[in-house]
């Protein structure tokens, strides 16, 4: 069993350290029975911010890399359609899978007040090797924050590219509850940053917990060896009636299945979905508008390295086009 894992109602230690948003040194404090490992960020040393206790700045890339607030860079697809492909691309031994970090779901597991919805704003991202900005999980601004209630999963809005595990992937998060005005009465939910370590993550699905002043989140994800990025694209090119869609990934890890909320709304008119990237089998659960009979259809990708792969999905009430476009990663 690896270390850093809830399972089975077990507990052990997670390998996962924290730095806070200031720099003062932090730690995972697992939990016993029936929760998730627990992320503890210490409190800062009062009046030594950015500095250790015996007044000598901290020289740390996580701590620089936390001031640096601009989304990433790089875009996903990147090696979609490469050229230097050997001896060609469908055999290519120059570009291949690699160990890559895929986030399932995040859940607001606790809040201060129980049965009640909070508007949720603020952001989670992951910075890694190929670009120390943010890549954002979850950004939402003040003006428009999130409505849930405790066990609700947050709705993710990315990442935008696939997140490389060939070096320590940094996590950041900066989550609030909005209590009106002025800004000052909100409520810190969680704040600070995970050091996740590529080579002591574990290999399946697990779930850690991160914990603030005023409630937790919980993180599913996954370290995944031989992976590759697929970026799913969906257009509803022609409505003849309104309906509710609900759109997921079902992604096969080490035996395990897992279900990833990509899209639940009502759709109404033509209209393309946010870009996911994400690994893919794609489930379309439809329910025409104004009726409780709903049904599935799923769309299956094999993967590859490069190139793409398109179906559609026609109903008497709309036609879904799916287009999954493979990348490695940019080592």
């Amino acid at each position: 069993m690896n270390p850093g894992i809830w399972h089975g109602g077990l507990e052990y230690k997670v390998p996962i350290s924290v730095l806070s948003r200031i720099g003062t040194a932090a730690f995972l404090v697992p939990t016993a029975f029936s929760a998730p490992p627990v992320a503890t960020i210490l409190p800062s040393t009062k009046g030594q911010t950015g500095y250790t206790q015996g007044g000598q700045p901290k020289v740390s890339f996580s701590v620089i890399l936390l001031m640096m607030y601009f989304p990433a860079r790089l875009e996903p697809k990147m090696f979609s359609e490469p050229t230097d492909c050997q001896p060609d691309r469908e055999r290519c031994i120059v570009h291949s899978p690699s160990r890559m970090m895929q986030i399932y779901s995040l859940k607001l597991s606790q809040i201060p007040i129980d049965n009640k919805s909070v508007e949720l704003y603020g952001y989670i991202a992951v910075r890694d090797y190929h670009d120390s900005l943010l890549n954002y999980i979850v950004n939402r601004s003040r003006d428009d924050p999130i409505i849930v209630h405790q066990g609700s999963l947050i709705p993710m809005t990315g990442p935008k590219r696939g997140i490389s595990m060939s070096s320590t992937v940094l996590l950041e998060f900066d989550m609030r509850i909005k209590k009106g005005e002025p800004e000052e009465n909100d409520l810190q939910l969680i704040d600070g940053a995970s050091e996740i370590c590529e080579v002591t993550a574990p290999m399946h699905v697990y779930t850690t917990r991160i914990e603030g002043d005023c409630g937790a989140v919980d993180i599913t994800s996954a370290l995944v060896y031989e992976a590759v990025e697929a970026t799913i694209e969906v257009v509803v090119p022609e409505v003849l009636s309104g309906f509710s869609l609900s759109l997921s990934s079902l992604v096969l890890i080490y035996g395990s299945r897992k279900e990833i909320q990509l899209f639940h709304g009502t759709i109404c008119e033509s209209c393309a979905l946010r870009r996911s990237v994400i690994a893919v089998g794609l489930k379309f659960k439809i329910r025409r508008k104004g009726s409780k009979n709903g049904l599935e259809r799923y769309c299956s990708f094999k993967a590859a390295n490069h190139g793409c792969a398109r179906r559609q999905i026609m109903l008497d009430i709309a036609s879904i086009s799916a287009k999954v476009t493979w990348s490695t990663d940019p080592l």
